[in-house]
């Protein structure tokens, strides 16, 4: 039999959102338990921008050590990235954490489960366990209110051979002494660019196969285009409008080429053409940097009588199920209409909301005004607020202050070539709509902006140079306004 277990709150995810939910409910001593299959802790800190942001920051010192070549710097003793040392650098930021975090829960109250969750019914949950021995394979779980917050998951390719490309999690574990020299990453988005950055500075050929005409399309086309350049510029091969078909691992009698793999594409430039012409590509290895969905495939949703789409489970503004009252959704699997996105800071400031809303009643409304966004390239591009044709289909009036700022000294004295600002001000009010930056320090003045957007301030509220140290990149606010 079955052991049955009733809990005020039960938590499906241990990330950053299942993680801020569960302390905060536990603290007010309320009776917690907590479930992932996959080992504690989420994506971000142990699949995500935090091992990730090691491997951007290792790149950065090759990059800037090429940079300074001629300018006082000699780079006669090839700096380069051995890679195994690399990733055995980064397990020391992420091995620890899921016993970490679990230790934690334990010391709070909150109750673990490793295992599957899946609905049985509108409160109840089965945990078939990683485990098989534990208390006859699975166990059931009564929640006077459940949080699903399972995150996201690369979506699925729908191409022939795919079971020959890894995922990011899986380029993130890579032990060799140095990455292949062919890679090729399918899809134009962050996963593709921030890896490939890290990669052609690691001493690899690299190839992005894109399906739209822009790659990272939530970002300003101004700003990508020359990013494009600097990107094609390192080697990096970008190819837009094309469509992957297939690929296979070859089986040759030649050394060189046993194992490769080859990726079948097609040009999705000339709709007009019927029989398209098929265009091969050897790679080493493929990468999987096409997408992400909500990871909510196997929780039997339907028995819960939980109601969701390709976005996630449909929530109202107080990220409770429209179908469901006692279910609540935060991070990746929320499909929000209102504008949150896949991003972790999303995920912690759902966590408080959905944490507020159990432990007060539905008070707190999601609000996801100034939410800033950074693909980790170098160097990085960010942007909060509206983009420019976003401004134009709402109508507004606004003025656009757009800059190349490679010849700032900003960029120069880190050698930086590749470097632009865009910044959107609504006229009469001069309050900031919305703010795109390239370059040194993108990822840190964006905030700035974020602040602005998210209070209301005004270009004459930013517009004093006492807010600022200098010579800072920060201090460059006050030229883009």
């Amino acid at each position: 039999m079955a052991d049955t277990n009733i809990f005020d709150l039960i938590v499906i995810g241990t990330g950053t959102a299942g993680s801020t939910v569960a302390a905060e409910c536990r603290s007010k001593k309320w009776n917690v338990a907590i479930i992932d299959q996959l080992p504690f802790g989420g994506t971000c800190a142990l699949r995500g921008c935090e091992p990730k942001k090691v491997l951007v920051e290792a790149a950065k010192i090759i990059d800037s050590t090429r940079n300074h070549k001629n300018k006082g710097i000699s780079d006669s003793g090839e700096i380069h990235i051995k890679w195994h040392d690399l990733i055995n650098f980064k397990r020391t930021f992420t091995d620890y954490f899921p016993k970490e975090r679990e230790d934690s829960y334990i010391k709070a109250g909150i109750v673990p489960f490793h295992g599957h969750a899946k609905f049985m019914g509108p409160d109840t949950i089965r945990v078939d366990y990683k485990n098989r021995s534990v208390n006859n394979d699975n166990s059931m779980l009564k929640g006077k209110n459940i949080l699903v917050s399972t995150g996201a998951k690369p979506a699925n390719l729908g191409i022939v051979g795919s079971e020959n490309v890894i995922t990011s999690d899986q380029f993130l574990e890579f032990e060799s002494d140095s990455l292949p020299d062919n890679i090729a990453f399918i899809g134009g988005g962050y996963i593709s660019f921030e890896f490939a950055h890290i990669a052609v500075r690691a001493g690899s050929k690299v190839t992005i196969l894109h399906r739209g005409k822009q790659p990272l399309e939530n970002f300003d086309s101004d700003l990508v285009n020359m990013l494009m350049q600097k990107s094609q510029d390192l080697g990096i091969v970008v190819l837009l409008q094309t469509t992957v078909k297939r690929i296979d691992r070859l089986q040759s009698n030649s050394y060189t080429d046993n194992g490769k793999l080859v990726v079948h594409y097609s040009s999705t430039s000339d709709s007009t053409k019927e029989n398209k012409s098929i265009t091969t590509l050897k790679a080493d290895m493929v990468v999987h940097g096409a997408g992400r969905v909500p990871n909510i495939e196997g929780l039997d949703l339907d028995k819960g009588g939980i109601e969701y789409n390709t976005k996630g489970i449909k929530v109202n503004e107080y990220l409770q199920s429209i179908s469901n009252p006692i279910i609540y959704a935060a991070g990746d699997v929320a499909a929000v209409s209102s504008g949150g996105s896949p991003l972790t800071p999303v995920a912690s400031y759902d966590g408080n909301i959905v944490s507020n809303n159990l432990l007060n009643g539905n008070t707190m409304k999601v609000n996801y005004k100034g939410l800033p966004s950074v693909v980790f390239t170098i160097p990085p591009l960010a942007t909060v607020g509206l983009h420019e044709n976003h401004a134009k289909e709402q109508a507004l009036q606004f003025k656009i202050n757009h800059k190349n700022t490679s010849e700032w000294y900003s960029s120069r004295r880190v050698g930086e070539t590749c470097s632009g600002f865009k910044v959107l001000v609504e006229e009469g009010s001069e309050k900031i709509l919305g703010a795109h930056i390239l370059g040194p320090h993108a990822d840190e003045v964006i905030n700035i902006f974020s602040i602005a957007i998210r209070l209301g301030l005004t270009t004459k509220d930013l517009n004093d140079p006492i807010l600022y140290s200098y010579p800072t990149n920060s201090s460059d606010v006050i030229y883009m306004l």
